[in-house]
């Protein structure tokens, strides 16, 4: 009889796994809450959007820029400190669904007083023991342990799908910074050409102004657009500067660019079907497991309402003498099952519940406002697409209209058929609009960048397991 616990522990822990249930609510992925396409301007399906952002960033020195990020942006690190921490902490809830077994061994030497026994002598007695134990163990009837680490799970899930979103974040926040730099850089260079150019008519005015053959007047005229040139430059300097600093934050490094620059080469996204962005976008992707977290957490507060029972035992050997304490007859065991049921707690149980339940309705509306969070960031991109198009189609036939038109002014001043106003207001219109091309281009290079991460490009692939299979690798 004294061997039966031990016997039919194994029957009855195997009994008690099988019939572990969870008191989770079914858990079924909400309907979008946006329509079935996008609103205008997107193509018809599409092809999955390729996730390796060096696909679609193809300069060279841009994609050494997001590589050195990557690795070195402290905001990045912090991300990926906060994915081991998840990691962790779902290591920690999982292991509580197993057993904790420990060795054990301990020696115990006391002393009796002669008034304290019948024998009227001091009794000296010593008890020697080494076994193995078994730890508090909750035999998880109601599925509370398993709904615990499944919260846990998700919440790491929840959180490398964050680290994505931040690198991808990062990702977009370079190739955005490289697009102003090279932007600024541009329109520095027109500005300089404009300043040189401005100079030269300067010192002819000038020196025609000292022989008399210019007035003061245009003399005064010139020069006003000369300091407006050169002011533009030195805005234009100072703009850059920022730029540059906010780059090398991003990068966690001092870089250093070439100050001119041709074409960047960026891909062109599929807008593809809002439901893709499920798969795609990583905030979305949070915002589900942080639900499906909310949602195992209402079972683990479900179950608080039934009776929780717990192992402890151990088996070993003990022996009043150390010679003895393993030879034949000196085993010992303890086993002791134990039961709560929680009667009165001052609806402590009841709020936990309702505080889960409510938490899950938050996670649930948070899902929500990502979707079409996400939705309207493709649609915006996609709305910025074609229209920026058609702007950089105008400034471009601007640029042309004002380069003739500065052509033929200066051509009718020199024929004498009119004023030197004309000829200023003309360069002066053509600084503007050469200007806004080069914003025009920035914007329609900035559009596709802001498209291809709205889809949840350059979010690369997740290092955690899937809901469906919770193991983690080590």
């Amino acid at each position: 009889m004294p061997r039966l616990p031990f016997r039919s522990l194994p029957l009855l822990l195997a009994a008690s796994l099988g019939a572990c249930t969870s008191l989770a609510p079914g858990y079924q992925q909400p309907a979008l809450p946006v329509p079935a396409q996008y609103p205008s301007f997107a193509p018809a399906g599409g092809a999955a959007l390729e996730s390796d952002w060096r696909n679609f960033f193809r300069d060279p020195q841009l994609q050494a820029l997001i590589a050195q990020a990557l690795q070195d942006n402290r905001d990045l690190r912090i991300a990926v400190s906060r994915v081991a921490q998840a990691r962790a902490a779902y290591g920690v809830e999982a292991s509580a669904q197993l057993p904790a077994m420990a060795a054990q061994a301990g020696a115990d030497r006391s002393r009796v007083p002669a008034d304290l026994n019948l024998t009227r002598r001091p009794l000296h007695a010593s008890q020697y023991q080494a076994g193995v134990g078994l730890a508090s163990w909750e035999l998880d009837f109601w599925g509370r342990v398993r709904n615990l680490s499944e919260a846990a799970l998700q919440a790491y899930l929840a959180t490398d799908a964050a680290r994505n979103a931040a690198r991808a974040s990062l990702v977009g926040q370079v190739a955005l910074a490289y697009l102003d730099l090279r932007d600024t850089a541009q329109r520095i260079a027109l500005a300089e050409r404009t300043l040189a150019s401005r100079q030269q008519t300067f010192d002819m005015v000038a020196r025609r102004a000292t022989l008399g053959s210019s007035s003061q007047l245009q003399l005064a005229q010139v020069e006003t657009l000369l300091i407006q040139a050169r002011s533009l430059v030195l805005q234009l300097q100072q703009e850059r500067n920022t730029q540059q600093h906010a780059l090398d934050l991003l990068v966690g490094a001092p870089v250093k660019l070439p100050d001119g620059g041709g074409e960047i080469s960026l891909a062109a996204p599929a807008a593809g079907l809002p439901s893709d962005l499920l798969a795609q976008r990583p905030d979305i992707i949070a915002a589900e497991h942080r639900l499906r977290g909310a949602n195992a957490s209402i079972g683990a507060a479900r179950a608080a309402y039934f009776p929780r029972i717990a192992l402890t035992g151990s088996l070993g050997s003990a022996s009043a003498e150390l010679d003895g304490l393993f030879e034949g007859g000196s085993r010992a065991w303890n086993f002791a099952p134990g039961i709560t049921l929680p009667l009165f707690d001052g609806n402590r149980r009841r709020d936990q519940l309702n505080l889960a339940e409510a938490r899950r309705d938050e996670a649930l509306a948070a899902y929500d406002k990502a979707v079409q969070g996400a939705f309207r960031d493709v649609a915006d991109a996609l709305s910025a697409l074609h229209w920026l198009a058609g702007q950089l189609e105008v400034a471009d036939a601007a640029v042309l209209v004002q380069q003739r038109r500065a052509r033929l002014s200066q051509l009718r001043y020199d024929s004498g058929a009119s004023s030197y106003l004309d000829v200023l207001d003309a360069q002066r219109d053509l600084l503007t609009v050469e200007q806004q091309q080069v914003r025009a281009h920035h914007a329609l290079q900035a559009a596709r960048v802001a498209l291809y991460l709205a889809l949840g490009g350059a979010a690369g692939e997740s290092s955690a397991p899937s809901s469906e299979h919770p193991g983690l690798s080590s």
